[in-house]
């Protein structure tokens, strides 16, 4: 006898079906699982046959095969576990007639209760795309699946309570949706860095349009305050742009059950000793790196020099792309990796080049190789290269209230809502992400912008990238203004946000 269970699996942050097979037979009792399985998945015998054993059934005495179709694509994991013991009881005709629009998966202790499993969200929204109606998950994940439409989903503890359940002697209830928190929870907020005006207001233009920000400046600047309270003033997420970061941070498994959908945009900040492996992701079955973890949120670089040459190299590709693509022996993916890099670094080796103090001990050879350690086709990628120098003694002493992330984040909701409408039916969803034709159709100067472009155009020595990033934060400046057409200001302002010259200390 046959008996097929229909389950998921997961290739990269992406969800399949699986359909588990198994089939018992004559001859010398055996138990093998065949189908491109890691170790993981292989040890699912002992795990399967302990929790059969105590949840009361009799494990078949016979020779056993399971087989996880589509036998050519590799599986890993213990997703599994869940499907097989079914599949073995219903060949053992200890179950009814399992639900043709029913899946199943979970990872089963000894005992039989079922443990959480990660990248639950992307399986539940790949059964709802295949036309499973009913999911049956570990209760820890059942508030993750419901994120899903059109799913039923069904929270098991443990498997005798699910046999229970499919025999009709004790029904389980229904997860209910999961519902969002109506308030964000509390953080960091920009009032409580003093002075540093500017810098807030080129942070402010960055969380508008999703533009990437270089901030340069000497130790205890705040460079570090500023980038970590930045999250506090990005827009709200879409339903869309939600579930996939969430996706992404479901399958390295930094979902929990009390928040498991991202409200928040992801802030990634990586230690510089981090390999290129770690921020792009990989590994013998390639999981998601630290800029697929950042998908529409925030990567901060601190200390960016500091970084390995090859991993700040690594990011160049996929700052335009917004995708990576890995590839290694066990297959080949491709991951979202759409995200606002922010990096943070100081003039010099000691720190102090160009301080008022005088205290830089560094020669001007010393100062070009610390400055150097970033490349120029890196430094490009940054739209906005800012100043950030030292707090004065009142600001510090100020006792009047800096204005709030809040009161900042309305105006940076109110530019994004400018350019939703004005990107709508397509798949770019901020001014950072126009595309060549959309900066010529979006971003057209009137005769003073254009003589301003151009004198900066030739005394900067722009690129065509550098030329097309000034004109996208010039196109959100005008946007937080509230204005239909680019001013001369408006690409004044994005000039001065291009002056590499702050790299020297100038």
């Amino acid at each position: 006898m046959v008996t097929t269970v229909r389950s998921l699996g997961l290739h990269g942050v992406s969800g399949y079906e699986v359909s588990v097979e198994c089939f018992l037979s004559g001859g010398l009792p055996s138990f093998d699982v065949v189908g491109l399985g890691d170790t993981a998945v292989k040890e699912s015998r002992e795990r399967v046959r302990a929790a059969v054993k105590n949840c009361g059934a009799k494990f078949p005495v016979s020779r056993i095969t399971v087989n996880l179709a589509p036998a050519g694509q590799r599986k890993e994991g213990t997703v599994y576990d869940l499907p097989i013991f079914l599949g073995l009881l219903r060949c053992a005709e200890e179950l009814p007639e399992l639900p043709a629009d029913a899946a199943f998966i979970g990872e089963l202790s000894l005992t039989g209760a079922l443990r959480g499993i990660n990248g639950v969200l992307p399986m539940a929204m790949a059964a709802a795309r295949a036309g499973i109606k009913t999911l049956y998950v570990p209760a820890v994940n059942s508030a993750e699946a419901t994120l899903a439409d059109g799913l039923t989903v069904y929270p098991v503890s443990d498997v005798a309570g699910l046999v229970a359940h499919l025999r009709g002697e004790m029904p389980i209830e229904p997860a209910p949706r999961w519902e969002e928190p109506s308030a964000r929870t509390g953080g960091p907020d920009f009032a409580d860095v003093m002075g540093q005006e500017n810098v807030k207001r080129a942070l402010e233009v960055a969380a508008a349009g999703g533009h990437n920000v270089l901030m340069i400046g000497s130790p205890g600047s705040g460079k570090s305050m500023l980038a970590r309270r930045l999250p506090s003033i990005l827009p709200d997420m879409t339903r869309r742009e939600a579930l996939e970061a969430t996706e992404i941070w479901s399958v390295a498994g930094l979902t929990d059950a009390e928040r498991p959908l991202l409200i928040e945009r992801p802030f990634r900040s990586p230690h510089h000793t981090l390999s290129s492996v770690a921020m792009t992701g990989g590994g013998s079955f390639p999981k998601p790196g630290e800029i697929s973890l950042a998908h529409n949120g925030v990567l901060f670089l601190d200390e960016l020099p500091e970084f390995p040459r090859d991993v700040l190299e690594a990011l160049r590709a996929p700052i335009e792309d917004g995708e990576v693509t890995i590839t290694r022996a066990a297959g080949s993916i491709t991951l979202p990796s759409r995200f606002m890099l922010v990096g943070a670094m100081n003039p010099c080796r000691c720190g102090w080049y160009g301080h008022p103090s005088g205290r830089c001990s560094c020669s001007m050879q010393q100062v070009q190789k610390y400055v150097e350690r970033i490349s120029g086709p890196m430094l490009d990628r940054m739209d906005i290269h800012v100043h950030v120098p030292s707090v004065e003694y009142e600001a510090m002493r100020r006792r009047e209230p800096a204005e709030s992330s809040e009161s900042v984040r309305a105006r940076v909701n109110a530019a994004r809502e400018i350019q939703k409408a004005r990107f709508s039916g397509t798949e770019v969803l901020c001014n950072a992400q126009m595309t060549p034709p959309m900066v010529g159709e979006y971003c057209r100067l009137d005769e003073a912008g254009e003589k301003l472009l151009k004198a900066a155009f030739d005394r900067l020595g722009l690129t065509a990238r550098s030329h097309d990033r000034l004109l996208r934060v010039a196109r959100t400046i005008a946007d937080l203004e509230g204005r239909e057409n680019i001013a001369a200001e408006d690409i004044a302002e994005a000039v001065q946000y291009r002056n590499t010259d702050i790299l020297k200390g100038n």
